[in-house]
């Protein structure tokens, strides 16, 4: 897909809470649950129909994956991804809001070059606090959108997100 979702786009486990809390009706939730399926068949399609770039993306995917998890170890990876899929209003939380599923490969949730782009540049860990810097959206260098989270643990040793700035 070349565009990002639309912003008030909810991933399956938002939907499956808000369900869960009464806020949605049995056909809403059907018509969320349809939508995202809809979108992931339409990638699908997307990858049937140029399956050299689509090979391409993987390889770069899988290298940046294997770059990631040797530096910040997978572990440490997949939780930031599942943090950044609950910041609100992030654009790519569809791609990753399953990253703690361990049966899913780590390279299935970056993008390096298939647009929407979604790239993770640097992570600082320290004990009760994350940074990360990600780039996401275009493809293009001039139209990428470049951010920084920082993300503290609360009392259960959950990452939360607490400061969010765009960076130059």
């Amino acid at each position: 897909m070349s565009s990002l979702p639309p912003a008030s786009f909810q991933t399956p486990r938002q939907i499956f809470a808000a369900f869960d809390r009464g806020d949605l009706s049995r056909e809403s939730f059907r018509e969320a649950m349809n939508e995202h399926a809809l979108q992931l068949i339409e990638e699908m399609e997307e990858v049937h129909q140029n399956p050299v770039a689509a090979w391409m993306e993987h390889l770069r995917s899988r290298r940046a994956a294997g770059k990631l998890g040797r530096e910040y170890g997978e572990a440490m990876v997949r939780e930031l991804l599942v943090a950044l899929s609950e910041v609100p209003e992030f654009p790519l939380a569809r791609w990753i809001w399953n990253a703690d599923r361990p049966h899913l490969p780590l390279y299935c949730f970056l993008r390096p070059k298939a647009e929407p782009v979604f790239r993770i540049q640097k992570i600082v860990c320290a004990p009760f606090v994350v940074m990360v810097r990600v780039e996401y959206g275009s493809s293009e260098k001039s139209a990428t959108v470049r951010e920084k989270f920082t993300f503290t643990r609360d009392q259960v040793g959950r990452l939360r997100m607490s400061g969010r700035e765009r960076v130059k």
